[in-house]
This record gives C-alpha cells, structure tokens and sequence, in this order.
C-alpha cells in the first residue's frame, strides 16, 4: 500500500478506497502554524499525556479516552487539531472520504462504516471523520431515511466496540443535527469558535513570520482581519503575500487591505468597514 497521501484501500473494503493516508511527518508539516485556543490546547495535552500513561490508568482500572469530538464552524481549527494530534501521538492520520461511506444501496453506508472501524483496530491510527453529522445525525429527523437510521445503529456499536492504539476523532459545523446516543459515546468534547484577539494576533504573527514588513502591518492586519476564521486569515495573508513578492516590496498595509477585499471573507463582528491607520 501507498502510504505516501496515497487513496487508501482498506484490506476489507472489497476495492473501495475509503480515504486519505497521511505520514506522520506530512501531519508535522501541516500543523506549523497552529493555534489553539487554551482550552482546546489544555484538553489534548491531557488526552495525550493520559494515552502515554495507559499502564497506570489500567492499573486503577479508569477507561482510556479514544474519541474526540469537536465542533464549530468552518475555518476555525478542527481539521488541524486532527492532524495535530496524530503529530504528537506519532501515528498515521486516515481521512476518511464521506462520498466513499455513504451509499445508497440497503445496508452499504453501516458496511462501509465498520470496514473503516476494522481497519483501525488493525493499524493504529488517527481516524479522522469530518461532516460528522452526515453519517451521525439524529435518528428522530423524520425526514431521514430508515437506511440512515441503520447507518447510526451501526455507528453506535462501533464506538461501543472501538478499542486498541487507534484514536477516533469526528468534527462537525451542526453538533445539535448529532445523535444524542452518538454524542454520549464521546469522552472528549472540544468547541470552537472564531479567533479571540490573543489567538488572532498569535496566527498573523505565524502566517507572516520573517517575511520582510513594513510599518504597523501586524496591527492592521490583526484590526482588519477580526471576526475571521483561522483559514480566512490564511488565505488572505498569503494572497498579500503574493502580491508583495510580485511588487518585490515588502510586505504592505495596503497589500492586506487589497487581499481583503479581493477575497471577501465571511466574517463575524468584523471590521470590514473600518480603516486602519497608514503604514
């Protein structure tokens, strides 16, 4: 198997490729620039020093935490405290692919579900499920096919059973569309929510790091950019970024003002109108 980002095709899968394999060392690329909030940050040192202590746990016969669920909306961290924590736990991230799980021949959306299950408790692994609603939503919707209903009957004896050196981790934008019996499985909960000013601040700093700027750019970027999500931020740093080197210039108010506007974020309590003062 492929394990270089490959499609991975699980040994039980009957040919189905089921998701992405992610190195541990393609994870530590991707969470270089993560900030989490210290909350969250305080939840998964304590789930990690916990599962680097299952001796001691077992010893007084306290369970072992090996799900989290987080949920939030968009942009906001999710995804990257997944492949944060397979950097730390040093093991192998499985995105799993949700068009590859959901089917909708009778029985085939619960069969997918456990062959993804199975492979974990075989490989140890991060298994990181994201839409999690889409195959965990709640059983009383009356709009849901009975196909669904299975599907999270099959979810539930999964959970119930998942066991051994994999972690499972779920994210979600809709936790209130989760089912309760799915959400009572989980021993670890992680909310998220837009960046506060401290975290905003720490992530412009990151995202713009030794590239050469020019009077308060970290400060009207930091104005401008409140009420954004982390991958909005990104985004909008990099575009100015790009068009600095473009100028070859430094980096430039106005180039964070004009990536902006060019990318016209989604925002929250933000200051899209405001004007900041001139480098």
């Amino acid at each position: 198997m492929n394990k270089n980002k490959a499609n991975l095709r699980l040994p039980r899968s009957k040919g189905i490729d089921m998701g992405t394999y992610y190195e541990v060392k393609e994870c530590a690329r991707k969470v270089k620039r993560i900030v989490l909030p210290p909350v969250n940050r305080q939840i998964v040192e304590e789930f990690i020093t916990i599962l680097g202590m299952k001796d001691k746990f077992e010893q007084y016969d306290v369970p072992i935490p090996n799900k989290v669920v987080m949920f939030g909306p968009p942009g906001t961290g999710k995804t990257l405290t997944a492949f944060y924590m397979a950097t730390r736990l040093e093991l192998p991230l499985i995105l799993v692919r949700l068009d590859a799980i959901i089917h909708s021949h009778l029985g085939e959306t619960g069969s997918n579900i456990r062959k993804i299950f199975d492979y974990a408790k075989g490989s140890p692994c991060v298994l990181f499920l994201d839409e999690f609603d889409a195959v965990a939503r709640t059983r009383e919707n009356n709009d849901e096919v009975k196909e669904m209903a299975r599907a999270v009957n099959t979810l539930l004896q999964c959970l119930d059973e998942f066991e051994g050196d994999s972690v499972f981790v779920a994210a979600t934008n809709l936790e209130e569309e989760l089912d309760h019996a799915v959400w009572r499985r989980f021993d670890t909960k992680m909310t998220y929510g837009m960046p506060e000013e401290a975290s905003r601040n720490e992530f412009i700093s990151l995202l713009i790091g030794d590239f050469a700027s020019r009077g308060t750019v970290h400060q009207a970027a930091s104005e401008l950019l409140s009420g954004c999500s982390f991958a909005d931020m990104e985004q909008i740093i990099l575009k100015a970024k790009r068009k600095a080197i473009i100028e070859d210039s430094p980096l430039l108010q106005g180039h964070i003002e004009t990536a902006f506007t060019e990318y016209k974020p989604k925002t929250t309590g933000s200051r899209q109108n405001a004007k900041v003062g001139a480098p």
